[in-house]
């Protein structure tokens, strides 16, 4: 018993929780248990199940996603075969390719592995990009909180010390030391939630006394954000054309997530 409550207290402690190589690395093992069955396989699979079963195990994937990206945590395949495909393993491939179906033609979304090592999937809106009218929205303070802050390691060339971060909210009457009536602790939403949703990466820099970090896009926002919608708010707000930043609007009009937002923004 004293065993293990060491142990409990030694994955409860904050230097345990600091260690983001370590817990990606803990994610991986748990993938490591699962093989992609190939073609055969999963024909072999098909024939031994009704169409009625291999239908409601992919309702089941489906609901899962739509539940899970509430949060918008990514989803890892590990805890999809753990907790939702488990006996059905065998049919992986044909479940995801049946539920990315359902996603497309159901709700209008795009299912998108977002990494390759830990095959971690989002759902991305295939109607309306995120950044425009939905991410400034004032229903959704957050989402407005987070494009500011993408604009900022955008505009700075996608790579922006925290403090640089921290002094511009705070200019915006949003101080990471206070606790905000919409954010609560917004030290917390920006290092913590917006990582874990992928939105950014927080990085520390090395040999920096007292410790810095440093912000850059994350894999999410990658996806879902459009570069070429932040200039236009950019030019918007300061009056300028969206080409006066040079290198910026050769970023944003040279990559393939800011011309497929656009197109879906004029449809």
């Amino acid at each position: 018993m004293t065993q293990r409550r060491r142990l409990s207290n030694t994955q409860n402690s904050p230097q345990s929780r600091q260690q983001p190589g370590t817990l990606m690395a803990q994610e991986e093992d748990d993938d490591s248990t699962f093989t992609q069955p190939s073609t055969s396989q999963v024909q072999r699979g098909l024939e031994k199940l009704t169409p009625a079963q291999v239908e409601q195990k992919t309702a089941e994937v489906v609901q899962y996603f739509l539940v899970k990206d509430q949060k918008k945590i990514p989803i890892r395949r590990a805890d999809l075969v753990k907790h939702v495909v488990k006996d059905y393993r065998n049919i992986y491939p044909e479940i995801i390719k049946r539920a990315e179906r359902t996603f497309d033609q159901v709700f209008g979304l795009k299912l998108v592995e977002i990494d390759t090592k830990s095959h971690s999937y989002i759902l991305i809106n295939k109607m309306e990009p995120v950044v425009g009218a939905s991410i400034i929205n004032p229903t959704n303070p957050k989402m407005g909180l987070l494009f500011v802050i993408l604009s900022i390691i955008f505009m700075k060339g996608g790579l922006v010390r925290e403090n640089l971060i921290w002094s511009t909210l705070k200019k915006l009457r949003v101080d990471p030391g206070e606790k905000h009536e919409e954010f609560g602790d917004v030290r917390k939403v920006v290092t913590d939630e917006f990582v874990r949703q992928r939105y950014l990466e927080y990085v520390r820099i090395p040999h920096t006394e007292p410790v810095e970090h440093e912000f850059r896009w994350g894999q999410r926002a990658d996806k879902e954000v459009s570069k070429a919608k932040i200039l236009e708010f950019m030019g918007q707000l300061h009056e300028q054309d969206p080409q006066s930043w040079s290198q910026q609007y050769r970023e944003a009009h040279s990559t393939p997530s800011s011309s497929q937002a656009s197109t879906s923004s004029q449809r």
